[in-house]
């Protein structure tokens, strides 16, 4: 969406605060012995506290009110009551919601506990990445030079991207134009980011492989080569300067 009026500006802000809210809540929450199931509980809990429905279960009637990703898992984790998470996982956490007919979606991985796998440095260089384009977005720029830029920076730090797994536009739906904000340069795709629209923008920063398939659960998804993913997603408003990050008070940054 573009941002043309003021309610507009409000609904957007309203609604990236419950995400973002939320997800910092649930990060800060998670436990070792902890399910899956019981901190997904938790955070649509918090959802339905601030008024917001989760997105994934409103969109697609996903089995879960956020996606919960755990150590291989790169996104769309279902957070079941049989995944019970452990010291030094490394777990994503994507909350996306609906409220008052706006819509907003953030998400971060981050390692439960100690550190005892080592996964830290690859989470650390998908917020430094994501970090570092969200620098670079405004009106005018084309939306392949930041994918550019992410592949680059994550070749730089010994590590690959997801291709088949992009940001996108959003706002009064969960997926708008532009449907594909790709971590890499597709010298195809010729779009400029536009001053005032909404976009979500995500990093899939990975160490083995460069594309996602789909688990036989029909929502997981796994590196068809492997290893390990970090993700982190903000939602935001392109400018003519520096973004506006409507989802920073998700804390990843800090």
């Amino acid at each position: 969406m573009s941002i043309t009026k003021e309610y507009e500006l409000t609904g957007m802000q309203e609604a990236s605060r419950a995400v973002a809210t939320t997800l910092r809540a649930m990060r800060e929450h998670a436990r070792p012995g902890m399910t899956a199931k019981e901190l997904d509980d938790f955070g649509g809990e918090m959802l339905k506290s601030l008024g917001a429905k989760s997105a994934p279960k409103l969109t697609y009637g996903f089995p879960g009110w956020t996606c919960i990703s755990i150590n291989n898992e790169i996104a769309h984790g279902i957070p079941s009551e049989h995944k019970v998470l452990q010291e030094g996982d490394l777990i994503n956490i994507d909350v996306s919601a609906e409220l008052n007919g706006f819509w907003s979606d953030n998400g971060g991985s981050f390692v439960l506990g100690e550190d005892i796998h080592g996964h830290n440095k690859l989470v650390n260089a998908s917020k430094r990445i994501l970090g570092k384009a969200l620098g670079q977005i405004k009106g005018g720029v084309k939306i392949s030079e930041i994918g550019r830029l992410i592949e680059t920076e994550a070749r730089k730090s010994g590590y690959k991207v997801i291709k088949n797994l992009t940001g996108h536009g959003i706002g009064r739906s969960l997926h708008e134009e532009p449907h594909e904000i790709a971590n890499y340069y597709d010298r195809y795709n010729q779009t400029r980011f536009r001053k005032n629209s909404v976009v979500a923008i995500e990093t899939f920063i990975s160490t083995a492989s460069t594309t996602a398939s789909t688990e036989r659960d029909g929502w997981t998804l796994v590196g068809s080569r492997g290893g390990y993913v970090a993700q982190h997603e903000h939602t935001v408003i392109v400018t003519d300067g520096k973004p506006v990050i409507l989802t920073a008070m998700n804390g990843i940054f800090d």
